[in-house]
Parts: C-alpha cells; sequence; structure tokens
C-alpha cells in the first residue's frame, strides 16, 4: 500500500483495457491538498476510503466525515469477497491484506460520537454570521457584541451568553449606537430569532465546553500507525448550514494553531471536507477570500485539504487552483451545466495523447476514475484512466454494538462526554443583577422608612413586587429585567477600564 514513501492507489489501463502501470500519490505532496469528484455511485466514498487508510497506514492523522453512515466501515476489517479480490488481481496488486484502521467518532449531538464542541468566542463573529444567515447591518452588530465582551472581560462560551449580550443591546441601543456605531434594535431582533432557530435545530450542542482540542484530531497509535478521525455526520446533514460552519472553523482552528514547518516529508494531518459545496453555496464574498487564503496558506502547516463533491464546478475557482491532486469519477452530461462541468474537469488535468480526457469522463464505470497526482518537483502527473484499488477495511456502516465499542476504547474516551459550564458570561452578569436587585432594595427601604412611624413587627418588612412574585418561574433566556440592570452595572464598569486587547483570527475565531 506504500512504497518508497508513496501511496498506492490504483493501476491505470491502457487503451486496450490492459495493465498499464502503478498509480501512486507521493506522500511529500500529501499537503498540496486534493479534489474527489464524480456523480452520486460511482465510487467516491470509497476512494475517500482507501486514501485515509493509506494515510493512516504511513502514519498520516486523518479527519473525514461520513455523511451516510457507510464510511464508519473502516473501523472495521474488510470482508473476502470475489468482486474485491478480482479487482486487486487486475491492478496486480499482491499486497492486499483485509485489516481495520484506528479509528475515533465524533458527533457534534454526543449519540454516535465523542461529543465535540467549540465556545462562541472561538467560533467568531465572521462564522457564526454565516451560520446564522445574517445580512451585513447584523453581522456589525455581532462584532460589536463581541467587542463588548472582549472589553468587560466576559467570556462567550455558549448560546445563552450571545443571548445576555444581545437582549442588553437590544434595551439599550441609543447607548451602544452612540460609542461603537449604529445598532438597530431590527437587526438585534433578528439576531434573537436566528439564536432561537439555532437552538431549535439543535446547535446549543456544539457550543459550549470541554472544547476541541485539535492536538486530539493528530494523534498516531503505539505501532505508528495514524488515527482516524470520522465525524458522523448523517444527523448533522439535516442542517447544513451547521455542518458547513462547523468545517470551516475546524479549518479556521488548524490554520491558526499549528506551526509553520514547510514541506514536510508527510503531511501532519489530512483533512476530507465531504459534501465540498455546502462551504461554498451561498457564502458572502469576504468568507471565500478568507478560505482560499486559508487553503493556499494551510499547506506549509503540513495540513492537506481534500474536497469531496460531485461537480468540480462547486469549488470555486481561486480555490481550485491550490488542489494538486485529483481524482475523476465519472460524470453525467445530460444538462448544460453538467456539460460544462465536464469540460472544466478535462481541462483541469494534463492531457494524455492516448485518449479523449472529456470522452473518458462520461464513460467511467464505478470505481474507475481518471488520476492526476503531483510528481518530480511538483509538477502535474499526466491524466491516467485508473482502477481504484480496493479498500482493506469494510465497506459499509458497523453495526450500533460495534460502533460503541469503537467509542469505549477511544483514546478519548470520557474526554468530552460531560458538559462544563464553568462562570462564564451569563453567570457573571447574573451575580452583578442580584448586587444591583439588592442595592436597589436597600435604598427602597430606606426611603420607605424615612418617611413613616416604625414600631417592632409591625408591618416593616416591604410587601413583595408583583415582578419578583413572577422572576422566580421564567427561564434564563426571558429575564430582560435582570440582564439588563446587569448590562448597566458592566457598563459602568467598561467604561472605567482598558478592557482587554483580542486578536482574531482569520476566519474570525479567537486566537490563543
Amino acid at each position: 500500500m506504500t512504497d518508497d514513501g508513496k501511496l498506492f492507489l490504483g493501476g491505470s489501463r491502457n487503451a486496450d483495457d490492459s495493465f498499464n502501470k502503478a498509480e501512486y500519490l507521493e506522500l511529500k505532496f500529501g499537503n498540496r491538498h486534493g479534489l474527489i469528484t464524480g456523480a452520486t455511485g460511482t465510487g467516491k466514498t470509497v476512494t475517500l476510503q482507501i486514501l485515509a487508510e493509506s494515510f493512516s497506514r504511513a502514519g498520516v492523522p486523518v479527519f473525514c466525515s461520513d455523511i451516510k453512515g457507510d464510511l464508519s466501515g473502516i473501523a472495521a476489517p474488510g470482508e473476502e469477497k470475489d468482486f474485491l479480490l478480482s479487482r486487486a488481481e487486475q491492478i496486480r496488486f499482491s499486497e492486499y491484506d483485509f485489516a481495520a484502521s484506528p479509528t475515533i467518532f465524533l458527533d457534534l449531538y454526543g449519540e454516535k460520537g465523542h461529543c465535540v464542541r467549540t465556545t462562541v468566542a472561538e467560533m467568531g463573529p465572521l462564522l457564526l454570521a454565516r451560520l446564522m444567515d445574517a445580512t451585513e447591518a447584523q453581522e456589525g452588530v455581532l462584532n460589536i457584541a463581541f467587542k463588548i465582551a472582549d472589553e468587560g472581560g466576559m467570556a462567550l462560551l455558549d448560546l445563552k451568553d450571545l443571548q445576555a449580550l444581545l437582549n442588553y443591546m437590544g434595551e439599550h441601543a441609543s447607548e451602544i449606537s452612540s460609542r461603537y456605531g449604529f445598532v438597530s434594535k431590527a437587526s438585534v431582533g433578528s439576531l434573537q430569532r436566528a439564536l432561537l432557530v439555532l437552538e431549535q435545530q439543535g446547535a446549543e450542542h456544539f457550543f459550549g465546553e470541554p472544547a476541541l482540542d485539535i492536538r486530539d484530531l493528530m494523534r498516531t497509535t503505539q505501532d505508528g500507525r495514524g488515527m482516524i478521525t470520522v465525524l458522523a455526520a448523517e444527523k448533522l446533514m439535516n442542517n447544513p448550514r451547521l455542518y458547513a460552519t462547523f468545517l470551516l472553523w475546524l479549518l479556521s482552528e488548524l490554520f491558526e494553531e499549528l506551526p509553520e514547518v514547510g514541506d514536510p516529508e508527510k503531511p501532519r494531518l489530512v483533512v476530507f471536507f465531504d459534501e465540498a459545496h455546502l462551504l461554498f453555496d451561498e457564502a458572502p464574498k469576504v468568507l471565500l477570500e478568507r478560505v482560499e487564503q486559508v487553503v493556499r496558506l494551510i499547506r506549509s502547516k503540513g495540513v492537506g485539504v481534500y474536497f469531496v463533491t460531485q461537480n468540480p464546478l462547486d469549488v470555486p475557482e481561486t480555490v481550485l487552483a491550490q488542489l494538486g491532486n485529483r481524482v475523476q469519477h465519472a460524470l453525467r452530461a445530460y444538462t448544460p451545466r453538467e456539460q460544462k462541468a465536464v469540460r472544466t474537469a478535462a481541462e483541469t488535468f494534463r492531457t494524455n495523447p492516448t485518449f479523449d480526457t472529456e470522452e473518458a469522463i462520461t464513460a467511467l464505470g464505478t470505481g474507475e476514475a481518471l488520476v492526476s497526482t503531483l510528481e518530480g518537483k511538483g509538477a502535474p502527473s499526466m491524466v491516467e484512466r485508473t482502477l481504484i484499488r480496493p479498500p482493506s477495511s469494510r465497506i459499509g456502516p458497523l453495526s450500533d454494538t460495534e460502533r460503541q465499542d469503537v467509542i469505549n476504547r477511544s483514546p478519548i474516551a470520557g474526554q468530552y462526554d460531560r458538559d462544563i459550564d464553568r462562570e462564564s458570561a451569563y453567570e457573571i452578569l447574573m451575580a452583578r443583577a442580584k448586587k444591583a436587585e439588592a442595592a436597589k432594595h436597600e435604598s427602597e427601604e430606606g426611603n420607605s422608612a424615612a418617611g413613616r412611624w416604625r414600631l417592632p413587627g409591625f408591618g416593616d418588612k416591604p410587601e413583595e413586587k408583583p415582578a419578583e412574585r413572577r422572576g422566580s418561574g421564567r427561564s434564563g433566556y426571558q429575564r430582560e429585567t435582570v440582564v439588563e440592570a446587569a448590562m448597566k452595572s458592566a457598563a459602568r464598569s467598561m467604561a472605567n477600564s482598558l478592557g482587554r486587547a483580542i486578536v482574531r483570527g482569520i476566519l474570525g475565531s479567537l486566537k490563543r
């Protein structure tokens, strides 16, 4: 599967379908990124699976998302079947064996893997605006909210922290506008409604602590194999925007946290982004520009990014130009857009004079692909019509029992499975609110006592106010009165302090 720093991909064929030569991906070019495309049912997932297996065996950790659930089979050894053995014989794969890959399962909902979370602060205003489908004006309000939290020394960890800030901003829009720029109550209200939608969609599971440590994505086993981290995304795909935002956040975190290493002999981590079109659909121009910048620069940090999608047109040209390793499965050409996609795909390959690339793309069979990888001094190889090698792990999903067994034996078992709710903006605001209410109560009691006769034991305790009686049964998100009082205190303390400087990363995350 590996030969002198190369990953075996399959065997290319001559015009008469006879074996031509073995096709490889050189490990030293694994961080030059890649693209796996093809219509549904043409073998993209299996190609992803064999690449993940190969990188793992070469000692490279891998992160990938499991959209349909069948990629989970990578954690179990494959089964000896005639069509697999026949494929191995056709491409002269004499070292073919069946083995499981070391696997860690993650799940934003904590159902089919270890919980994975980040904080609101680490997500940053730009990605939050993308997640909430915010307008430019609403994104500006989010930026102001983060500024207020930074200056007030209040951690933004989960959605209720951000909700409390937005409540305050709506009540004090005119005061905030005079200091930070115009804040519309309508924009604040729209953001609050968007937060409610996110909560109903289950996004609150993603925000909180303990936050994912990216070093846990870069583990290796004692025998030197790279761990394959699989994100269970079947349920997550019901909210495509959350899925895409998570992947963009992960890319941002990797870029910000990892040191420069130049061009290593093999990547430090390889990331596969399945359904990659979701990352770019309806994304604002500023986000696309930053994604392009990250993809271009993250190579020097030893990270390879591989986009998996149906159509090469799903990836912006500026990003497409950064992808050096290409595996093109069959495309259909029934509509004008599909015909354009075929032409685009053909034009990105280095021409092979023995066949017509554009014609070959529409005639490829399942498990067959056009392959071009970087070689020599980094130039793309001539495109070859290739039979992709069969995987060593199982084709198909794990059973629930098998998956749970992998989760129980995971090296991060117990590390992310329990929520931590430490003191953050919401708790700080609540404490200040209680203090402000106590001071107000003492002041009212003093004023009342000064204007009447006092007899011991005769009605000296002030009557409980209706608002106080009702307040005990209200939820955290509805405590406008508490938040308002607390934020008045917070605003006073912010006005008298220098605050603290926070540098945000290239995609708007918090740079620690």
